[in-house]
């Protein structure tokens, strides 16, 4: 220390470090409250110079609302009764802006005890409030923010995953109000299979070792009901890493679970559409061809039959091959069916009255050890399809169910009525006939389900099946306007279902022809001018040949052009087109006849079921594969009707 500041008295140094101090004023007060004294520091904060300040009385420096109040004299009461007085609030300066200051008022006394004055220290923590004032605004918006969050759960756990707070989403979305959760252990909400492995506990180990855990699973409401959650849980450390807790976020997302199942459900169901509509397409085409190869063979057996010596032998080998040909006609009938292009009568049907009729040929074609229920709704509808082929359909699936019980059980077949309120993949909405063969036997697995209405798929074993019988099941079915489902569970059993749209009730009847059709007589007796058209040579060949031998004049054409361009060179008595022919189809065809050649009879033959037209124009078919006899009464139907 300097000699200088040695030799200065004690209250100078005092005064020294008085003046020294300029973040906090530091004044004396007399009994009354009148400044004494007055350092730097309270002339920076309030900006009064000693010479404007000393004597005035310390309550100018309070707002007008604490003079209201009386808290300059309130404080020296306090003061000088306890020995001190401290504060914060709003103070003004000179200038008259305001200051948050934290003021201390010490009382000073003599020797004696007796008051003399106060000391004052204010300082300014304007900064300090504007900051708190800043983290209480951002803890109340953030606070304000989670609560109102409604459609995720926010909510913080202990380090030992107690609930320590609740947000307004957890209410909403586990029913649970706050008083009745906040200190209970978070596992509640787990279900009873998850609680007993543990996971709550494995899901608080995760997110303490690695810092985060996210799932999704089961969680349970307040009332018990389930909901699909995805949950997140982030550890929570202080700046010295150690683990204060664990923030849980949780959303319910059961909703878009099940939009995701639809809409993968709805994804499948347009896949296997596809794939069935491809391999529909393929089927028609393989069979439309086998038909003309069939046709060929089995008219060509037929006419060489008709002409062979009485050769026992020889014949017998003839009608085998004939019976192999029919039963490839027969295959091929089964892929139109599935194709949808197997050629229909639908009409009106009585499903009650069609397989009632069919109950002892059931029976017969399933065996005694399989008993057979019939179950009708009372007063069913019509239904709208062929009655032959829904025939076939029921006693073909009465024979796959037979297959399916070795050992014997119980097939059921029911009818009722159904009302589809919205469409689906398949089905209009509207009224439907169902028709039902349910079995107890030996059931699919789903992979085999998923296959089982492709053409040529069987479990049955190489020999024992063509795999075209529930395909021709699937396509008649749609062809009528419906749908095939099955059901199937392995072990339990499968359910088929034939969902036929319903008939309208003035649907006319039939007409009674029996008695018109045509007779042999003036026709047989003449031969007639046929012109034959078809672009396979193979079947051309046979039609004519099979035309030439009833006894008439036959020219070929191997396409709609060439037909036209024969029509215009003569005068015939009938056209025989086939349909699918390149660049003019039959119809076409037909249609450019009809309009050059009005009076002209037409007869198309088709191994579709489909000749669309949109005048409504439709001559009369014949159906690929043909006999002679067939052939015969359809050119007797189309002079008839041409």
């Amino acid at each position: 220390m300097s000699q200088a500041m040695m030799q200065m008295p004690q209250t100078d140094h005092y005064r020294l470090l008085l003046d020294s101090i300029t973040d906090y004023g530091i004044y004396m007060l007399s009994v009354d409250g009148r400044v004494s004294s007055w350092n730097v520091g309270a002339e920076r904060l309030k900006g009064y110079r000693q010479d404007e300040i000393i004597g005035q009385h310390f309550s100018r420096f309070y707002t007008p609302e604490d003079l209201a109040t009386g808290l300059p004299a309130r404080a020296l009461r306090t003061a000088a009764s306890v020995g001190r007085f401290e504060s914060e609030g709003w103070r003004l300066r000179k200038d008259g802006t305001r200051f948050w200051a934290n003021a201390i008022i010490d009382a000073i006394k003599d020797e004696q005890g007796e008051l003399i004055g106060f000391a004052k220290i204010t300082r300014d923590l304007t900064e300090r409030r504007m900051a708190d004032q800043a983290l209480a605004e951002s803890r109340d918006m953030f606070r304000r923010l989670v609560q109102g969050v409604t459609d995720y759960a926010l909510y913080m756990l202990s380090p030992e995953g107690i609930v320590t707070n609740w947000n307004s989403g957890a209410e909403r979305i586990k029913g649970y109000h706050p008083d009745e959760i906040v200190g209970e252990f978070f596992g509640r909400f787990y279900t009873p299979e998850e609680l007993a492995a543990g996971v709550p506990q494995q899901a608080l180990e995760t997110a303490r070792t690695v810092g985060r855990y996210e799932r999704e699973g089961w969680r349970v409401r307040k009332d018990g009901t389930r909901f699909l959650a995805h949950v997140i849980i982030d550890a929570i450390r202080d700046d010295d890493g150690t683990l204060l807790g664990f923030a849980k976020i949780t959303r319910d997302i059961t909703e878009r679970a099940e939009t995701q199942r639809k809409l993968e459900d709805a994804r499948e169901q347009l896949l296997q559409a596809q794939k069935m509509e491809a391999i529909g397409q393929l089927t028609g085409g393989v069979a439309h061809d086998f038909n003309n190869l069939l046709m060929a063979v089995l008219s060509s057996l037929e006419l060489l039959r008709k002409r062979m010596p009485q050769d026992e032998h020889m014949l017998r080998l003839l009608d085998n091959a004939r019976r192999g040909a029919e039963r490839g006609a027969s295959l091929t009938r089964s892929m139109l069916a599935f194709a949808r292009r197997q050629e229909l009568a639908v009409g009106p049907l009585d499903v009650s009255d069609l397989i009632g009729s069919m109950e002892e040929l059931l029976s017969g074609s399933v065996g005694a050890d399989i008993e057979v229920q019939m179950q009708f709704a009372p007063d069913l509808p019509l239904a709208l399809s062929d009655a032959n082929q829904i025939a076939a359909a029921v006693l073909n699936l009465a024979v796959n169910a037979r297959d399916a019980m070795p050992d014997g059980g119980t097939l059921t077949i029911a009818a009722d009525e159904q009302v589809l309120s919205r469409p689906n993949a398949d089905l209009p909405a509207g009224r439907y006939v169902r028709l039902s063969v349910a079995d107890t036997g030996e059931g699919m697995d789903a992979e085999t389900l998923s296959h089982a209405t492709e053409p040529f798929f069987t479990t049955k074993g190489v020999g024992k099946g063509t795999g075209l019988g529930l395909s021709m099941v699937h396509g008649i079915a749609h062809q009528s306007g419906g749908q095939f489902v099955l059901h199937s569970t392995l072990g339990q059993g499968t359910t088929a279902e034939i969902w036929l749209p319903q008939a309208e009730t003035d649907v006319p009847a039939a007409p009674q022809t029996v008695d018109e059709a045509p007779t042999v007589d003036s026709i047989a007796e003449r031969p007639l001018r046929v012109l034959a058209v078809d672009d396979d040579a193979l079947v051309l060949m046979n039609t004519a040949s099979m035309l030439e031998d009833l006894g008439h004049e036959v020219v070929e054409a191997n396409s709609g052009a060439e037909a036209l361009a024969r029509l215009g060179e003569g005068s015939f008595d009938l056209v025989v087109t086939d349909h699918a022919m390149p660049r003019m189809t039959g119809l076409q065809l037909a249609t450019a006849i009809r309009e050059r050649w009005p009076g002209t009879p037409i007869l198309i033959a088709t191994g579709y079921a489909e000749l669309p037209d949109s005048s409504g124009y439709q001559p009369p078919r014949l159906a690929k594969p043909f006999a002679q006899a067939d052939l015969e009464a359809a050119v007797l139907g189309a002079l008839q009707k041409g």
